[in-house]
């Protein structure tokens, strides 16, 4: 809290997060996440927020399939599904004005990591349980 206001969520956010989208294959989601060391893409169309791919979708998605494939068909198979089906479709969003009391209630609340930050409809950021527990580490 800056001279007594509640923080902002534009004060934590991850401004211009990294985003992909829907028809993008889960081999691209899968680098980015481990090269990136993130665990939340937002799915960008046309400049629409349209889903939210974690690195739990992810592994979800592929890990029956996944178990006893050698790396080869690991490969082939995170080639062959599109991020649209495996993307959360309905994404709760905060804007930047939104209070970080108020976001990490609401991602305790609908036990999720991160929420995307939106303005006029737009995509500007994303904030994480991580980005939460470093302000509250700044506060003590």
């Amino acid at each position: 809290m800056k001279n007594g206001k509640e923080g902002m969520v534009r004060e934590i956010m991850m401004g211009s997060p990294v985003t992909l989208k829907p028809e993008d294959t889960l081999d691209l989601a899968n680098d980015v996440i481990s090269l990136g060391r993130i665990r939340h893409i937002p799915v960008v169309e046309d400049g629409r927020l349209v889903g939210l791919l974690s690195e739990r979708d992810l592994m979800g998605a592929t890990a029956s399939q996944i178990f006893g494939l050698k790396p080869r068909s690991k490969s082939a198979l995170l080639k062959s599904v599109l991020i649209k089906d495996v993307m959360k479709k309905k994404v709760i969003t905060v804007t930047s004005d939104t209070k970080v009391a108020d976001a990490a209630h609401l991602m305790a609340d609908k036990k999720i990591g991160c929420v995307p930050v939106m303005s006029n409809g737009t995509l500007v950021g994303l904030v994480t349980t991580t980005d939460i527990l470093r302000y509250v580490e700044r506060l003590g």
